[in-house]
């Protein structure tokens, strides 16, 4: 393990709900002192690179079959969480074997969320798969994993976790600024009139999205590519008002959500009896998700929108979001240091340095967590697992050095 003062090399792994690939964002990170002194600390964070693998087709195709509504067996969940295990070692190693020096200190996790359990205002649990071991023994590093639990424990929505970033890196103290992430749930972070740290679930993004492109070509679409099936359709407004008209949306933050009530049944049971063209449908989902994010705007009187995840390669999206929510500015995270696709994998290699030296990783404020909680498990690597000593105080900010 590096010593107090020397950077670390951390690989962020990261499978979103898209399903399509798996992101490993390699970061140098290290501990400086804050500008004005005092003791207090600061993160700086040294990106150096983003590695990329998609899915193979039959390990997507068996994951995509254990996805809510599904049933399925424990040995489909057995099977699936070794399969997972061995790709994210894969990919991890291939992320350590591309730097110049061919070497990392630490892996952080994700996982595959297959199950998000929530009633109500609570969330009572949250599955990821992917083993750890498999990864330790495909790297030789330890590795952080399972990093939503322990919040979901303290009575927390585990979800979602980005506030820790984001409020280190995007809300300086303002009240008009906001983070979102168009994954296949779209969250949002910012602060609210008294200043402290929210976050939540707006609700669905890339899912639905998603789900109508698979659904109209029987699967050989991933995605709406460009948002091309959007562009060519037209808008629903009568089920449009239905789809916002979802009770989801009414709860009051922390909330979180997932593919567990967005899925292509939701879209099926919305549209029974009455058939929506597909690409209508998909103008339809594209037109609810940047409705939700302009009410949010408007909700937290944002000024400017910090925007990352897979649904900034969708223009038509895009465009939807910044026309929706007029008056409010609407960046990449690129103009604050971070891209947009690897702003999620540097967000866990954040989290398991945090882990690794005993500072929390949640907002309960965001989460609505009774305490800050050290989020996940370790798993030893080749060698005797030895942590640094826990810092005496939670670091002020994180500072992108390119």
């Amino acid at each position: 393990m590096p010593g107090d003062t020397t950077p670390w090399t951390v690989i962020g792994l990261l499978s979103g709900t898209s399903c399509d690939a798996v992101d490993a964002a390699v970061g140098e990170f290290r501990f400086a002192p804050a500008d004005g002194g005092g003791g207090e600390e600061e993160i700086v964070l040294r990106p150096r690179g983003l590695h990329t693998e998609p899915y193979p087709a039959g390990l997507r195709e068996e994951l995509m079959g254990v996805l809510p509504p599904a049933r399925v067996t424990l040995e489909d969940v057995c099977r699936l969480d070794t399969a997972l295990g061995r790709f994210f070692g894969t990919v991890a190693a291939g992320a350590v074997a591309g730097l110049p020096d061919g070497r990392a200190d630490l892996v952080a996790s994700h996982g595959q969320t297959v199950h998000h359990w929530v009633e109500g205002p609570r969330a009572r649990g949250t599955l990821q798969l992917g083993g750890a071991a498999w990864i330790a023994e495909a790297t030789g590093l330890p590795v952080v994993s399972d990093f939503r639990t322990r919040d979901i424990a303290r009575g927390g929505q585990g979800a979602p976790l980005a506030a820790v970033l984001d409020e280190l890196l995007l809300l300086d103290g303002s009240t008009g600024r906001g983070a979102l992430n168009l994954g296949g749930i779209a969250n949002l972070t910012t602060r609210d009139a008294h200043g402290a740290v929210i976050a939540y679930d707006l609700g669905p993004a890339n899912a639905l999205i998603d789900a109508v492109a698979a659904e109209a070509s029987g699967g050989a679409e991933r995605m709406d590519t460009d948002g091309a099936r959007a562009a060519r359709g037209r808008v629903d407004g009568v089920l449009l008002a239905e789809l916002l008209a979802e009770p989801y949306y009414r709860l009051p933050p922390p909330k979180s959500t997932g593919k567990e009530l967005f899925h292509a049944g939701y879209l099926r049971d919305r549209t029974a009896g009455r058939p929506v063209a597909a690409d209508d449908l998909a103008a339809t989902v594209t037109e609810l998700t940047a409705e939700l994010v302009a009410a949010a705007c408007r909700g937290h009187g944002l000024t400017e929108l910090v925007v990352s995840g897979g649904g900034v390669r969708n223009p038509v999206l895009m465009d939807r979001v910044r026309a929706a929510a007029a008056g409010t500015r609407v960046v990449g995270s690129e103009e604050h240091g971070l891209p947009a696709q690897a702003k999620e994998g540097y967000l866990f290699a954040l989290l398991g340095f945090l882990t690794v030296h005993g500072l929390a990783g949640s907002v309960p404020s965001a989460t609505g967590a009774t305490v800050p909680s050290v989020l996940g498990s370790v798993t030893p690597g080749a060698g005797p697992l030895r942590l640094p000593g826990p810092r005496a105080r939670r670091p002020v900010r994180l500072r992108i050095e390119n």
